[in-house]
């Protein structure tokens, strides 16, 4: 999928850039697979702001996505291949050889009319899924489970997979586009392929109004606000930080490890790569 510069026609125009959707086969998503989808405004269920700066935006429906691909040995054929506003990766509709229907996330290399199966006897094909015990080593995948029949978990944004290292007893390596090597158990699901509309982090928003369409308003630098709002805030006139960037709540904001210790990192064999070192 390619990106489009618009001419600069007018003053939000100048610097933005759009996808150019080829991949995208219709705009009318499947009803039945549609689920009324609230807006939070950042809000938790106490009514308190937990994520600053969202709120307005267009209204959506949720897709179902089948992340679980436990729909095993039956054919599927692929129907389209659509936009889905929840996410930066496209979605594929499947027209299972049942008359079940059902969305996956669209790997590179999917076109309408494909065949897809998911169980032991696929083939290494994009978009096929298998238990990780089945996958040949060096195979790119995504939306990997981390536990047997949750769901898949990682490697789920558009342009991202991970690849599947090695195998050792009952878990396997698989490692992550942030770098990261972790064990998951071999019973685990992944689908084989890259996901799709790699280009999406090339685009350039353009104007501010792009960005309150999404549901992301202003977002205020911490030294033009009061010192009773911000630690980088007061003075007289324009005044730098002063000493080290913190958060609002005086936490340090650079360089600073926010991660805590969890009972799960006993599985990370190789922590990610820092974005320093690339």
């Amino acid at each position: 999928m390619g990106i489009r510069v618009l001419k600069p026609t007018t003053a939000g125009q100048r610097n933005m850039s759009r996808l150019t959707y080829e991949e995208i086969t219709t705009s009318t998503p499947e009803k039945s697979l549609l689920a009324p989808l609230k807006k939070t405004g950042g809000r938790n269920n106490t009514g308190r702001i937990t994520s600053r700066f969202r709120g307005g935006g267009h209204k959506r429906h949720y897709r179902l996505i089948d992340f679980k691909r436990n729909k095993e040995n039956v054919p599927a054929k692929v129907a389209t291949i659509e936009y889905d506003p929840n996410r930066t990766a496209n979605i594929a509709l499947l027209h299972y050889a049942d008359g079940e229907k059902r969305y996956i996330l669209a790997p590179q290399g999917l076109q309408v009319g494909d065949e897809i199966l998911a169980g032991e006897g696929a083939d290494i094909k994009p978009g096929h899924a298998m238990q990780l015990k089945d996958i040949p080593l060096g195979t790119v995948i995504h939306n990997v489970e981390l536990q047997p029949g949750r769901g898949g978990q990682l490697a789920r944004a558009a342009g991202t997979s991970a690849q599947l290292v090695a195998k050792d007893g009952e878990y396997v390596q698989v490692k992550l586009p942030s770098g990261e090597v972790r064990m998951v158990s071999r019973n685990c699901r992944a689908t084989i392929g890259a996901l799709g509309n790699a280009d999406f982090k090339n685009v350039s928003i353009g104007k501010a109004g792009r960005k309150r369409h999404m549901g992301r308003r202003p977002h205020n630098r911490g030294v033009v606000m009061n010192p009773c709002d911000h630690p980088h805030g007061g003075g007289e006139g324009k005044a730098p930080v002063g000493g080290k960037a913190q958060t609002p709540w005086g936490q340090p904001a650079m360089g600073f490890r926010t991660r805590k210790k969890k009972p799960s990192d006993r599985f990370i064999t190789q922590k990610r790569v820092s974005r320093n070192a690339r």
